[in-house]
């Protein structure tokens, strides 16, 4: 569904009899048609043009949900998302796969997002703290209906930007792996480093790689 803007211009059209000793006399008698000396109605229709705009994409508000978005090495991010499967597709990065962390809530992901070698991003643990799974990619947390998914209420979204606020860098040793958390002031630093640009300043003639 698309929403569009358009511009109806509808005609009016009526011609009266002057009695004047010219033309502009004439004109002059006919302005009192902006004193409503001289009403045009709907008998003085003549035509009606249509004139439409470019479409919008239409998404009504309920067909929206408060959630968080969590990507590799960065801290979780609320938004609110559209629930078409496309739309969740577009942000994760392909088909999805979901995930319950508990009745009420879970995750949505990419679900061949290891066969397309997408950045390791959250560990999964067990009640005990001990990890079982790694979450790859950008994923998202969402409250679980029955039928579809749900916005996170303000304490579902405080417990789990809780449970993912910390980034995390995975180390392949002997026994496995295993996640080590990312400062957060190395998480901030970099961010700054994204936003003040690619390329930094230079003297004149002097190049970086």
């Amino acid at each position: 569904m698309k929403e569009y803007d358009i511009t109806i211009t509808e005609t009016l059209e009526k011609t009266v009899s002057v009695t004047a000793a010219s033309r502009e006399d004439a004109e002059e008698k006919v302005k009192g048609y902006y004193n409503s000396e001289y009403v045009l109605d709907a008998d003085n229709f003549t035509q009606v043009d249509f004139k439409s705009g470019e479409g919008r994409d239409l998404i009504r508000d309920e067909d929206r949900i408060d959630a968080l978005l969590i990507k590799p090495g960065k801290l979780p991010q609320p938004v609110r998302i559209s629930t078409e499967l496309e739309d969740l597709q577009a942000i994760v990065g392909g088909d999805i796969e979901e995930f319950a962390l508990d009745d009420t809530a879970g995750l949505i992901f990419n679900e061949e997002g290891r066969l397309n070698g997408l950045p390791l991003n959250r560990a999964l643990r067990d009640d005990n703290g001990r990890m079982f799974d790694i979450i790859v990619g950008d994923f998202l947390v969402v409250g679980f209906t029955e039928e579809s998914y749900s916005f996170l209420t303000p304490e579902q979204m405080e417990k789990f930007e809780k449970q993912f606020h910390t980034p995390e860098t995975f180390v392949k040793m002997e026994r496995g792996i295993i996640a080590l958390p990312i400062g957060e002031d190395t998480v901030k630093n970099t961010e700054k480093d994204r936003t003040a640009g690619a390329v930094k300043r230079t003297q004149p003639g002097q190049e970086v790689l």
